[in-house]
């Protein structure tokens, strides 16, 4: 995970980078399952949905124009998947789980609920995938502190390493953090 994510939305837009895809379906797939849910679609169709959603930005990601100060990909991914859910449900005459239609889901009040579901999928994800590329005792320093809220001494003392450590543990996680989800997060 060498490149920052607005990099590999343009490798994926140009279909050059046969590891890219894989790296954007695993960070995006559960974050899509989520929304489906959110919105409504029926469990058994969320990963027909998901999956339709990834062939239609295989095919509309080369058109899409990344700038990270005026539009966020988190909101034209979303009404590709919401559109993509309508249109499968008026091909298909299937209602949403509730018996409404997607369209009567309210974007603008329900915009904070996309923007913080969008956050927490995307950054579990993303600690998820980036796990591996650490020390586990870089890994366990950076949890402790970051998402545990311990302090850096109970940490270094637990993990019998230096308070400096500990710091350098959570510096490098979260410059890594940052960088894989650099202008997918604005």
């Amino acid at each position: 995970m060498d490149d920052t994510s607005a990099s590999l939305l343009h490798r994926l837009q140009t279909h050059g980078d046969a590891g890219g895809w894989p790296r954007f379906v695993a960070l995006y797939t559960p974050l899509l399952l989520a929304w489906a849910r959110a919105a409504g679609v029926p469990e058994s169709d969320a990963p027909d949905l998901v999956q339709d959603v990834f062939a239609l930005l295989w095919r509309k990601l080369p058109e899409f124009e990344y700038d990270p100060h005026r539009g966020r990909f988190r909101g034209w991914l979303r009404t590709v998947t919401l559109n993509r859910w309508r249109e499968l449900a008026r091909r298909r005459t299937v209602p949403a789980a509730n018996g409404d239609s997607l369209a009567d889901v309210p974007a603008p009040e329900a915009e904070a609920f996309w923007d913080r579901e969008y956050r927490a999928r995307l950054v579990g994800r993303a600690t998820t995938i980036l796990k591996a590329d650490f020390q586990p005792a870089t890994w366990q320093a950076f949890w402790r502190v970051v998402v545990d809220g311990q302090p850096a001494a109970t940490a270094a003392a637990d993990l019998g390493i230096t308070v400096g450590a500990v710091h350098a543990a959570r510096f490098r996680v979260l410059a890594r953090l940052r960088q894989e989800l650099a202008g997918l997060l604005e």
